[in-house]
């Protein structure tokens, strides 16, 4: 009697570790991760945690991502933001996310019908947070790279940009061969830092994970000059006095693009949709206009900036 008795303890067991799959990581605080945790006991339990596992499907980085159908039933949409990069993702002196990426962040949900929650992001986190699950989109003044193309899925291009590079007045680079010598400030995981690496690896770079912590490093003369996206050190210099952007297009013009995790076919075709349909309303100049114009002013052309409709010109 007590052979069987422990015959059908172990069955009931290895059943119910059979509703968990190996290769599932379940975002925290999801229903599969309640399911798996709390249910495991009855076939009836086990098999409802199951059809909740398989909603999710897995991504290529071994997390799980939501379709767009999942994303308008949860009535939520997780977006990855910058909170310290103005004037493109920004938190305001009233708390609130503000900036050229948040302006569109808000039509995405307002189209999909659903409120919007913003993860702040560094640089270098961008890839990790969308391929993993963290957040369902990374809009953060994503640069369009084949590295990152191959570790997440890139909607069509909304923003061109370059590299700049900004100094302090008394010392302006105006050259790469001026930067021999001296430090250069780059974020971490941004093209700036790939760039240099690549292209002129004698050039020493002070790097930082935080935006704001890179700009404070040069206010700080930690560095003799800082280097990003030209968009955002001209937008800064003309924010902080006794700067100069030196270098204002360095390198190959880029794109930058929304990302979401690697094989989401769903949530990529319907930004893609997005994408041609708000070109034809000019949406990204009205963007600019409400975001950017202020900072550039009248001098700024903004079609060195913007693509409407994924088209780059």
């Amino acid at each position: 009697m007590k052979k069987i008795t422990l015959a059908m303890t172990l069955l009931a067991f290895v059943t119910a570790l059979s509703g968990c799959g190996a290769s599932e990581v379940p975002v925290a605080g999801s229903t599969t991760a309640a399911a798996s945790t709390e249910n495991a006991g009855t076939t009836a339990e086990t098999t409802a945690a199951e059809t909740t596992a398989a909603s999710q499907e897995p991504s290529a980085a071994g997390g799980t991502f939501r379709s767009v159908d999942e994303i308008k039933s949860s009535g939520t949409i997780k977006i990855g933001v910058f909170s310290d990069k103005a004037p493109f993702g920004y938190v305001d002196d009233q708390g609130k996310y503000q900036g050229y990426d948040v302006y569109y962040a808000e039509r995405i949900a307002k189209d999909l019908g659903v409120k919007v929650e913003y993860t702040p992001l560094d640089p270098a986190s961008r890839v990790e947070y969308v391929s993993t699950g963290k957040v369902d989109i990374t809009l953060a003044n994503f640069t369009v790279t084949p590295e990152r193309a191959e570790k997440v899925d890139f909607a069509l291009p909304y923003m061109k940009v370059a590299l700049g590079v900004v100094s302090p007045d008394g010392a302006v680079i105006k050259s790469v061969d001026e930067l021999k010598g001296k430090t250069l400030i780059v974020a971490k995981g941004t093209t700036a830092e790939t760039f240099f690496e690549k292209n002129y690896p004698e050039v020493k770079l002070q790097k930082y994970d935080a935006y704001a912590d890179a700009y404070n490093a040069l206010l700080d003369g930690r560095g003799d000059a800082f280097s990003t996206d030209n968009t955002e050190v001209i937008a800064w210099a003309k924010a902080n006095p006794g700067f100069t952007v030196g270098i204002d297009t360095l390198g190959d013009y880029d794109t930058i693009a929304a990302a979401v995790a690697k094989g989401n076919s769903s949530l990529l075709d319907f930004l893609n949709d997005e994408i041609k349909k708000l070109g034809e309303e000019k949406f990204f100049h009205a963007d600019y206009d409400a975001t950017l114009k202020a900072v550039y002013g009248d001098d700024a052309n903004p079609d060195s900036m913007v693509v409407e409709g994924g088209v780059v010109d």
